[in-house]
């Protein structure tokens, strides 16, 4: 999933947010279930992780499934979201990752990286990442207690040397080693957690961290 913001006059640059529903072997779950399907709190996953990113600020949404993405389709809301389609999920992450910055409107400036089995990324930790792009901040990760994770932004001029490097199932991790000295690291404690699920049972099992302002309203 990606999502951006609109560029208009002299306005802060446009931001965008990807969630990778469809990476292996992060895409799906025990028994053949799209982790994008699992439901949590009213909603499946891949509608929480939009609605983080939409209310974390961005205004373009592009959604990237792998693994039964006909299914997530048909049993996700995902209005207003662009939906691709990866068919080459089994090779990582990378590949996912590749597909969603190839989906970005041109109009956005910038993309702003989510996990689909990271449920309690909230909204918050979205738009702090973008606030600090917008102060001059070209590459962007949330941290948690110091452990840097998602999301994850990236200045669009830089999107042709991750695409490069996005092999197999190392996503970003690459180019961010890289470039960690041009890493801006933004606290995100108490702003969600980085507890990802691999089985329903992980659902059960996670106490989401406060309020992450992802409940439906």
């Amino acid at each position: 999933m990606s999502t951006g913001r609109r560029d208009e006059g002299n306005a802060a640059p446009s931001d965008v947010a990807a969630d990778r529903s469809g990476d292996a072997p992060r895409g799906c779950v025990a028994g053949g279930v799209a982790k994008a399907l699992l439901p949590y709190d009213g909603d499946h996953l891949v509608e929480r992780a939009v609605r983080a990113a939409r209310l974390g600020g961005c205004d373009e949404v592009v959604v990237v499934l792998g693994f039964d993405a006909e299914r997530v389709q048909l049993q996700a809301d995902l209005d207003g979201s662009v939906v691709a389609v990866n068919p080459d999920w089994e090779s990582g992450m990378g590949s996912s990752l590749r597909i969603g910055l190839a989906a970005v409107p041109a109009r956005c400036q910038a993309a702003v990286v989510l996990l689909v089995d990271q449920p309690f990324v909230s909204a918050e930790a979205v738009r702090a990442v973008i606030d600090e792009h917008r102060q001059g901040a070209d590459i962007v990760t949330a941290a948690y207690h110091g452990r840097r994770g998602h999301p994850v932004l990236f200045a669009a001029r830089h999107w042709p040397e991750i695409a490069a490097s996005a092999v197999g199932d190392q996503g970003a991790r690459s180019f961010l080693a890289a470039h960690g000295a041009e890493t801006a690291a933004v606290a995100c404690d108490g702003l969600g957690s980085l507890d990802d699920v691999d089985t329903p049972a992980d659902l059960a099992d996670l106490a989401e961290p406060g309020d992450t302002g992802l409940r439906k309203r």
